[in-house]
């Protein structure tokens, strides 16, 4: 009995695959035939709509690299990060003190976060010379990421346990887990967890979670050297 439920569930996976394959098939046909009934003039407007498309592009990267975008900054004064928020969509500001080790550790990889994904601004603050907007955003452990989007901070990353809790994270974990807000844009599904085939802590979960109920960014679960 067991085995013919298996053979009909196979034979239904079968056709299942079948049906999807033809599908496919079918619009990849119906694609190739209406490349193949342009004629020109619709090959031009198809060639203009493209270019157009570009130039936008284009113009976009190149505000945004006015903006700062595109590499990884240090910022002098609190008023530097309400004009950074207010001026880019997405922000990402790591809260540093000098003498913390692990802090290092987040500029190594923020920087090469910030070049490869210019629609977000990266930018760094001394926690000790902003102490007003450390107290404001309840930054009580160092180092801390804060997500900003629409000038609102919409999670915070206190320390490395969200990524694992060791010092050797790959970059692509702390990618993984701002890109889990939508702060940058990645190529993959967020909630598979990240590219590396880690699991830091919270996983599936973690990205699959609201913002708040990741992490309490005011509890001591992060590691502050000194």
């Amino acid at each position: 009995m067991a085995s013919m439920i298996e053979a009909q569930a196979q034979a239904a996976l079968e056709q299942h695959l079948t049906n999807v394959a033809s599908a496919i098939e079918s619009t990849l046909d119906d694609q190739i035939k209406k490349l193949d009934d342009m004629d020109e003039d619709d090959l031009e407007r198809l060639r203009e709509v493209r270019l157009q498309q570009l130039k936008k592009q284009n113009e976009q990267k190149a505000e945004w690299r006015r903006k700062g975008h595109g590499k990884y900054e240090e910022l002098s004064e609190e008023k530097e990060f309400f004009a950074a928020s207010k001026a880019s969509e997405n922000l990402v500001c790591h809260f540093y003190r000098s003498s913390t080790h692990r802090c290092a550790v987040f500029d190594k990889h923020l920087s090469q976060i910030a070049n490869d994904h210019i629609e977000t601004r990266f930018v760094r603050l001394n926690a000790e010379k902003c102490p007003f907007l450390v107290e404001r955003l309840r930054i009580v452990v160092l180092p801390t990421i804060a997500l900003i989007k629409n000038t609102k901070t919409v999670d915070y990353i206190v320390g490395f346990d969200d990524l694992g809790g060791q010092d050797d994270f790959p970059t692509s974990v702390l990618e993984w887990r701002i890109a889990c807000q939508g702060v940058i844009k990645v190529d993959y599904d967020v909630h598979e967890g990240p590219p590396s085939g880690l699991n830091p802590k919270g996983g599936r979960k973690l990205a699959t979670a609201r913002a708040g109920i990741w992490q309490k960014h005011d509890e001591s679960s992060g590691e502050d050297d000194d």
